[in-house]
């Protein structure tokens, strides 16, 4: 009598090896993801530092932070647009728009992007010409030269 088919040790190493090249994929494929978001966030730093530059030679000054201390989030807490005005909720129709969407953090990880603006004597800038600002976001891995971890924008580049 002769039979055709698989053992059931043979069905079970199929499997296994299956499932360990799935576990490999899907390793992959989240060390992936986590690269992707840091590139953006990188990328977005800088598409704001370039709009912030703008914004300093028009107006001799970077945008005010606010009323109080607190850095503001970008992409969000009303902070979408970077125009004449300053970081607002929307761009002015017949003003000057120097980022019409200003980035937010991708999720799911890392901290918002928080703008502080400084004055010549290093205070926090509420109001008058800053003369300084400062970025601070985070990066989930190594990314180029950047480590892990937290990090600053500034007029001078991006420091960890």
């Amino acid at each position: 009598m002769n039979k055709k088919g698989f053992t059931l040790v043979e069905l079970l190493v199929v499997i296994a090896i299956i499932g360990v090249l799935s576990t490999l994929a899907v390793v992959s494929l989240n060390n992936a993801r986590e690269k992707a978001r840091d590139a953006k966030r990188i990328s977005d730093i800088k598409q704001v530092q370039t709009a912030l530059e703008l914004y300093f030679i028009d107006e001799q000054s970077y945008p005010v932070q606010g009323t109080n201390a607190a850095p503001i989030v970008l992409g969000g807490d009303n902070y979408d647009c970077l125009d004449e005005d300053g970081f607002v909720a929307a761009c002015d129709t017949g003003g000057t728009m120097y980022m019409g969407q200003v980035p937010s953090n991708p999720t799911p990880a890392g901290a918002d992007y928080g703008y502080h603006s400084t004055n010549a004597d290093g205070t926090d800038c509420t109001s008058g010409t800053c003369i300084s600002y400062d970025i601070d976001f985070n990066l989930e891995g190594q990314t180029g030269a950047l480590d892990a971890g937290a990090h600053t924008a500034a007029p001078s580049g991006i420091s960890n």
